[in-house]
């Protein structure tokens, strides 16, 4: 079987490498992508769940209205050079930058945000990406002149700008070609024929190749950023790659076979042991950070979601035995090679989000980071279940179980599964876990057919707490079987307690903010959450994302750290217009 594993390596490494070859070395920048093969790698339709955009589309191809910088904690101007709100927070004006075309020539203008937003808007089974987010806020928009846009909102949104323009988290909401499409089926147009130069983009690159496992990008030395330039950005003139190539390298040991030979420039996510093998052979690796442990904390903690609509863990005491009995530091040290914290609460433990932890944890809301395996176990029996002679926990003849799905290309989620699972078992819970299919495991989240998944689904807040509450509360509840729109609250919390909560986080999404008071409603409103623990906290989400110097230079560390390293999001265009070749 190793043998088996290690020929189809050789064999993987080989094809790569032979596909890498097609464009110049030292012309070329290669990005790895995770996640697996992409299934349909000619649908660019990205409002369709399930459809790739970080192929190289939305980092390349797609460019954002505004990014966040997480550094500064500025939003940077981009196609837009200014997004502001009137005194009470519910008109939003939109400037774009003059001059902006796309790739046939035409100009970006406000026709073509007014047409996106009414598309969303008029989303009535709010599927499509960015639909249920749109209708829960705007009212209309509006075209002022061909550069303006007046957004009418619902109610004050004091956050409108950073949640949904400005690559807040991984991406946002993509403006479309209004002369692309008009008159086409939003969900079912896959927005792919060459011969028309779809997809189109405004971005500084053109797609020219797509395969499961490949996608080339060559520069359009006609991109309307080399006369406009974003000045505020320092971006002037072409980007110095000619070509852009992203490809599914599959297993870690082809990464590290392909980095250690200089094949990959950009590398996702690594085991720490990778990342050694990697530099020992290679020493132009880098990572974020010139030491241990490596590594960039992500804003997506990692966490157990556990479906709430499902017997035995729709019960509260039984989600808490859950959590009781899970071992966070063994997780760490195990699973992540001691690289990342256990976490607190659902948020990323970030400055701006570091008082309202604390506010949480200092009202007596801890998780604990070893078990409490008699606690755990306690529960359990206090609903009705013994010990079998398996030593397993059994009820009415059924033993306790729970399947924890995974997704099936993520090194990092399989680790923690395995550790889990191997610590319910020893408490007498038939565990088990299964990896699917990356399309399946989405789609399994979005429909409720699971028991236990592992994701980050409270992913949002950055510097603020609204967002991440915001995605459970009960305007987003489905019965299983029809889908979470966006995979919003997709445990389906219900109850008093999701009421309760829900009612608290509305009030909390009108406020300004900074505003004082927010901090004791985000208290209260967590207590609820808390005590119904729809889904259970693990980790803070490290990220060791290794860049090779070989043949560019110009990749984020904590030292050059005009961004961060995340090559997957949409902010990668920046990341692009900033590397220079080293002429080797």
């Amino acid at each position: 079987m190793k043998l088996s594993r290690l020929f189809m390596a050789l064999i993987t490494f080989a094809l790569i490498a032979l596909a890498f070859a097609q464009t110049p070395r030292n012309e070329t920048v290669i990005f790895d992508i995770d996640g697996g093969n992409v299934t349909a790698p000619t649908n660019f339709n990205w409002m369709v769940p399930g459809t790739a955009r970080n192929q190289g589309m939305h980092q390349a191809v797609w460019e954002p209205l505004f990014i966040l910088n997480y550094e500064t904690g500025e939003i940077m101007p981009y196609l837009g050079t200014s997004f502001t709100a009137n005194e009470s927070l519910d008109v939003w004006t939109l400037k774009i930058r003059d001059g902006v075309k796309w790739a046939d020539g035409e100009a970006f203008n406000a026709d073509d945000v007014v047409f996106t937003l009414n598309l969303l808007l008029g989303d009535e089974t709010m599927t499509l990406g960015g639909a249920a987010d749109m209708q829960q806020w705007v009212t209309d928009v509006a075209k002022v002149d061909d550069l303006t846009v007046q957004f009418n909102l619902k109610a004050p949104n004091p956050r409108f700008q950073l949640d949904y323009w400005s690559v807040r988290i991984w991406g946002g909401i993509i403006i479309l070609p209004e002369h692309v499409w008009a008159g086409q089926d939003p969900f079912t147009f896959t927005n792919y024929d060459p011969a028309k130069g779809w997809p189109l983009g405004t971005g500084a690159y053109k797609l020219t190749s797509a395969s499961e496992t490949r996608f080339t990008y060559e520069r359009d030395d006609n991109w309307w950023g080399k006369d406009v330039g974003i000045p505020e950005m320092g971006i002037s003139g072409l980007p110095a790659p000619k070509y852009l190539v992203w490809e599914v390298t599959g297993a870690e040991e082809n990464k590290v076979q392909l980095a250690s030979q200089g094949e990959l420039d950009s590398i996702m996510d690594v085991t720490l042991g990778g990342f050694e093998a990697m530099v020992a052979n290679n020493p132009n690796i880098e990572a974020w950070v010139d030491g241990m442990p490596y590594v960039w904390f992500d804003p997506c903690p990692r966490q157990l979601s556990v479906n709430n609509m499902v017997a035995p863990w729709d019960n509260a005491e039984m989600r808490w035995a859950l959590n009781d009995l899970m071992d966070r530091q063994q997780i760490i040290d195990v699973a992540y090679e001691g690289t990342t914290i256990p976490s607190q609460t659902m948020f990323v433990e970030y400055g701006g989000l570091l008082p309202y932890i604390n506010a949480i944890t200092g009202a007596g809301m801890t998780l604990g980071t070893t078990a409490d395996v008699e606690k755990g176990k306690a529960l359990i029996e206090k609903n009705g279940y013994a010990l079998n002679s398996n030593g397993f926990y059994e009820k009415d003849g059924k033993v306790l179980s729970i399947e924890i799905q995974t997704h099936e290309a993520f090194i990092e989620k399989a680790r923690i599964a395995a550790v889990l699972v191997e610590q319910y078992r020893k408490a007498g819970i038939d565990a088990s876990t299964r990896a699917v299919a990356g399309a399946t495991w989405d789609e399994n989240k979005r429909f409720g057919n699971y028991e236990g998944v592992l994701d980050w689904d409270a992913c949002g807040s950055i510097n603020e707490p609204w967002n991440s509450m915001n995605r459970f509360t009960s305007r987003f509840l489905k019965p299983i079987g029809e889908a979470s729109p966006g995979t919003n609250n997709h445990v389906r919390w219900s109850g008093a307690n999701n009421d309760a909560y829900s009612a608290i986080v509305e009030k909390i999404g009108v406020l300004p903010l900074g505003d004082p008071s927010i901090e004791g409603m985000v208290v209260e409103a967590y207590q609820h959450l808390y005590d119904d623990m729809p889904f259970i906290p693990i980790t803070q989400a490290r990220k060791l994302v290794p860049f090779d110097t070989t043949y560019w230079t110009g990749w984020p560390t904590q030292e050059n750290n005009y961004n961060h390293p995340a090559t997957w999001w949409m902010s990668t265009h920046q990341i692009i217009h900033n590397l220079k070749p080293t002429g080797n």
